[in-house]
């Protein structure tokens, strides 16, 4: 299993992963878009993207990570905003092997807390997470709050 920062010459295959993802999430498929998403996050700099490749060099997974601060600790902290492994390649290791690559570059870089959001009925998600000792968070509620925005999704 190879884990890797992501490039410019991974960008139609990770699109695809990216609109899976998405899916997955029971939004409209919109290749295009995520394209365009995943262009601007690779020229600015501004996330953390890991890919799994497979034996072949196929890509089978991605996580990306965005750099945030947190007030109450006087640090940084890293959100794992995404996960995903193809429907191909589940069950064979890849989520993990990403969760720890994350985890690894989350401590190279100082970062000493890492937080991640999942839907509630994704099960496979939150046993995967609590073996590798991500805990509930037991203290604090989130919100959310949505705008209809036609602002530029780069």
């Amino acid at each position: 299993m190879s884990i890797r920062h992501a490039t410019q010459a991974d960008l139609d295959p990770l699109s695809e992963l990216l609109d899976g993802y998405r899916q997955f999430y029971r939004q409209a498929p919109d290749l295009d878009g995520a394209r365009r998403f995943l262009q601007a996050r690779l020229e600015r700099g501004d996330s953390h993207i890991l890919v799994h490749e497979g034996a072949l060099g196929e890509l089978q997974g991605f996580v990306q990570l965005y750099p945030l601060l947190s007030t109450v600790r006087l640090a940084p902290l890293w959100l794992l905003n995404d996960l995903f492994v193809s429907p191909q390649a589940r069950r064979s290791g890849v989520g993990r092997a990403l969760m720890l690559a994350a985890r690894e570059l989350a401590q190279a870089n100082g970062v000493g807390h890492l937080k991640l959001a999942t839907e509630m009925a994704n099960h496979t998600a939150q046993a995967l997470y609590e073996s590798l000792g991500w805990q509930r968070d037991t203290t604090f509620y989130h919100y959310g709050l949505l705008f209809d925005t036609q602002a530029d999704q780069g």
